[in-house]
């Protein structure tokens, strides 16, 4: 083999053990990559499955209590880097091999300025300084889309916002043009608009710079949208590895079929479908089984699969898959582009389409008016500088929330959506009482509600729950998940000790966990596990509202997608209703009835779930969708990329808010003139200077729902 024809990672038979206590426990087993320049992998799996694990090996960067075993090969561009010393990998790491971190705010120094750090690894990788140094850093920031690069450089980390401090960690990777970057959920947790600049981004700089990147995620829909090949790993060990293409329109392994069907696609609606989930958990390190590892799992499992571990085997069109019955995939499982019709106990839900539509576009019909919000407002004031101060001036305050009004009805979900910043758990935090209103109306089934969590009665209260982003922080761990469950029980809806511990083991049963967990703590709990008991907590006081705010962003596909089965089904049971905050639009339009768009404190678009996919929409909106990452690698979307950040809610912009980063702006109307609401069919409201058939004609040519141009 020449030098050209060598691949640029060659990764044969690595084992990864970590010791924990006196005992070495296989973390990644029998590991296998080979990487080319210019080329882009994705990793892929459920958290715990040894993705980062494999990176941190790849970088020879492993943690004390970790090794990589014997017998094992790792080669980067001909070089054996197991034989390397950690002086030698220094210089590997200074300009060849660079890693993006999923925590970039970690991952910066706090204390120095963002341009001198980034000039560090300019000096360490090809010992440029002082103007040279400079003069490339602000380059690469104008690469990387940073706005105002100069004030940037002059920066400390904590005064950027996510996704700057995201594009700063990628600038310092590739400003030394590195051969092999490793990105680790490098957009998890951004906006959806800040993810597609970042895709694009990578995929731009790659093809200019023919650098290798690994790719690693849960996200399968920027898997599709970004990488050329997909590895699937899955309890430490490789499932399958395909062409994007081939994997996504044929999987041969079921593991990697559940996964692609867990996630919503746009279009899908909880009336009309039941998301795929996996069931059950990885095995323990301790007792892993002696045949397949996703036996306990698998829809298709026989004897063998649990007796004999099967190869990774070679298929045609340069694939691997282990698995026993790989070729009775197809057969047997239903492939992941149909979705499974849904299948819950008694009639299905009428189709949005049968039904008479509100007014204000809301979805189905109800005869029951649940929440009314009337021109709400929440500013936050800010403290003067030294110089207001002694001005004696009044700073102007943040209007997080400015004139929002909404209705909800008995039986709905409303999706929420929008940026980080643009107001959505601000005006969530105000609906549910932790936050004051600073003016207007807030109604529950014709009462108006007071401002304070604290002024509330115990029957509002029991009305209104919330259910929160991350349940590690919304449970409290000293109390038992029993005891999560009983409080509510008793405090809100008056039972007795024993009938309230008898209808925790039926609320646990409600959300698919078994009675023993009674008796669990949360660090007892896998994410999705926890989630379920806060679930269980929302529902104990029988609510009639149950906000949820971000609620499946830090799962897997596969617990989200039991989750949102498991959210439909109780509403249906229940007749609550949802407020559902989210930044994934996919999670959103399957799970809403009607969807509000909202920006900078104001909402831009209403209307029903089904229009949020179809034009006309707001400009912000058609942003918003267009960024969406769809997992078919065979969908086409012309990208709108909102470069800019999200104005400050201190000083708003005049005229529309969005006209800073608009595309569709039409003159200085939009700088200067407040947008009328535009009325559409079946209640569907835009607030546009634009009029809905010329928003339309301009949106035509968008290809959202699917499919290729």
């Amino acid at each position: 083999m020449t030098a050209s024809d060598r691949p640029l990672l060659d990764v044969e038979g690595l084992t990864i053990s970590y010791r924990v206590g006196k005992t070495w426990l296989p973390a990644v087993r029998d590991f296998r990559l080979q990487l080319g320049a210019g080329e882009i992998i994705g990793l892929v799996g459920e958290s715990g499955c040894g993705k980062s694990t494999v990176a941190l090996a790849l970088m020879h960067y492993l943690a004390g209590n970790g090794r990589v075993e014997s017998g094992g090969k790792l080669h980067f561009a001909g070089e054996d880097l197991l034989a390397k010393s950690n002086a030698d990998m220094r210089r590997l790491w200074a300009k060849r091999i660079k890693f993006v971190p999923q925590n970039a705010s970690a991952a910066l120094n706090p204390s120095i300025r963002i341009g001198k750090q980034v000039m560090e690894v300019l000096k360490a990788s090809d010992g440029i300084e002082g103007a040279a140094a400079y003069e490339s850093m602000i380059d690469m920031f104008h690469h990387v889309n940073l706005v105002d690069p100069e004030r940037v450089a002059e920066r400390y980390p904590h005064e950027l916002s996510g996704g700057m401090q995201q594009r700063v960690t990628i600038a310092m990777a590739l400003i030394s043009n590195p051969e092999l970057l490793i990105m680790d959920e490098p957009t998890t947790g951004l906006d959806v608009t800040t993810e597609a600049v970042i895709l694009e981004l990578v995929r731009d700089l790659i093809a200019q710079r023919d650098t290798g990147v690994i790719y690693i995620t849960h996200n399968l829909g920027v898997v599709a949208q970004l990488c050329q090949r997909v590895l699937v790993l899955y309890a430490g060990e490789i499932m399958e590895e395909a062409d994007v293409q081939a994997l996504f329109e044929e999987p041969h392994h079921p593991y990697t079929l559940g996964l692609i069907g867990s996630v919503p696609k746009p279009g899908e609606s909880k009336h009309t479908v039941r998301l795929q989930s996996i069931s059950g958990n990885p095995p323990s390190l301790r007792r892993l089984p002696g045949g397949c590892v996703f036996a306990e799992r698998c829809p298709l499992v026989v004897d063998l699969c649990r007796s004999d571990k099967p190869p990774l085997e070679s298929l045609p069109g340069d694939r691997l898959v282990r698995c026993h019955r790989w070729e009775d995939v197809d057969a047997v499982v239903q492939p992941p582009s149909k979705s499974l019709p849904i299948a819950m106990e008694g009639d299905l839900p009428t189709p949005l389409s049968e039904v008479a539509p509100l007014s204000n576009g809301l979805g189905r019909a109800s005869p029951i008016t649940l929440m009314r919000v009337t021109d709400l407002q929440k500013q936050f004031p800010v403290a003067p500088t030294a110089r207001e101060a002694l001005r004696r001036i009044k700073p102007t305050p943040i209007r997080a929330v400015d004139g929002v009004d909404l209705q909800l009805r008995a039986g709905q979900t409303l999706g929420l959506v929008g940026e980080s910043g643009s107001g959505k758990t601000t005006l969530a935090r105000v609906i549910i009482g932790l936050q004051e209103r600073s003016g207007g109306k807030l109604e529950l089934l014709g009462m108006d509600v007071r401002n304070s969590v604290r002024e509330r009665s115990e029957d509002v209260l029991s009305k209104l729950q919330m259910i929160f982003q991350n349940p590690q922080n919304s449970l409290n761990p000293y109390l038992s998940v029993r005891q999560a469950i009983v409080r509510p029980l008793i405090k809100l809806r008056g039972m007795a000790p024993a009938a309230a511990d008898a209808e925790a083991l039926t609320l646990l049963e409600r959300v698919n966990l078994r009675a023993e967990y009674a008796d669990r703590y949360p660090d007892e709990l896998s994410g999705g596990e926890k989630q379920r008991v806060a679930i269980a907590r929302a529902f104990a006081s029988e609510p009639d509202l149950i906000i949820c705010d971000e609620p499946v962003s830090a799962l897997d596909v596969s617990v989200q997608a039991a989750v949102l089965n498991l959210l439909a089904q109780l509403q249906e049971e229940h007749d609550s209703a949802y407020l559902f905050i989210s930044h994934n639009l996919s999670v959103v339009g399957y799970l809403a009835d009607a969807i509000a768009v909202m920006y900078l404190g104001q909402l831009v678009e209403v209307g029903e779930a089904r229009e949020l996919f179809q034009p006309p929409y707001h400009p912000y909106t058609e942003a918003l969708v267009s960024a969406l990452p769809v997992a078919d690698p065979t969908h086409k979307t012309e990208r709108i990329l909102l470069s800019d950040n999200l104005p400050s809610a201190q000083n708003l912009p005049s005229g529309c808010r969005f006209h800073t980063r608009c595309p569709r702006k039409i003159g200085a109307v939009c700088e200067t003139d407040a947008p009328p609401w535009r009325e559409g069919e079946a209640g569907h409201r835009i607030r546009c200077h634009i009029p809905l058939d010329e928003l339309e004609a301009l949106q035509s040519d968008l290809v959202l729902a699917g499919g290729s141009d």
